[in-house]
């Protein structure tokens, strides 16, 4: 099987953080250690249904998984790889712009020196 995508990764990890509920699961995820829909549904104000809904998005986005289920119990786990591969891409993505922002002010530099000039 081939890794993910890292862009594509990166894509699906920011798409399920936009909504607040998963993050909200997610924190809870991350404070208290894995959990099931029913621990959820205690904890916070969400219904089952919707909590359900939401860990099936996290779940396709890697953000978490279902560990061994005890009877009908599946407790939900953070993975951090999902978002250390978001990371990685988002880093890639800054040094593309620092490189290119250097490489403008390189040209400036040159630009000013040739007309006699001096930035700021």
């Amino acid at each position: 099987m081939r890794p993910p995508d890292p862009e594509r990764q990166a894509v699906a990890v920011f798409a399920a953080l936009t909504d607040p509920t998963r993050r909200a699961l997610l924190e809870e995820l991350a404070r208290a250690g894995p959990a099931t829909v029913t621990d959820l549904a205690r904890r916070l104000p969400i219904s089952r249904q919707a909590i359900t809904k939401h860990l099936g998005q996290l779940v396709e986005a890697g953000l978490i998984s279902s560990g061994e289920p005890a009877g009908r119990r599946h407790p939900y786990r953070l993975e951090p790889a999902a978002v250390r591969t978001a990371q990685v891409w988002l880093a890639k993505l800054a040094n593309r712009w620092d490189d290119r922002l250097a490489a403008l002010e390189r040209a400036l530099d040159v630009t000013d020196t040739n007309q006699g000039g001096t930035r700021p």
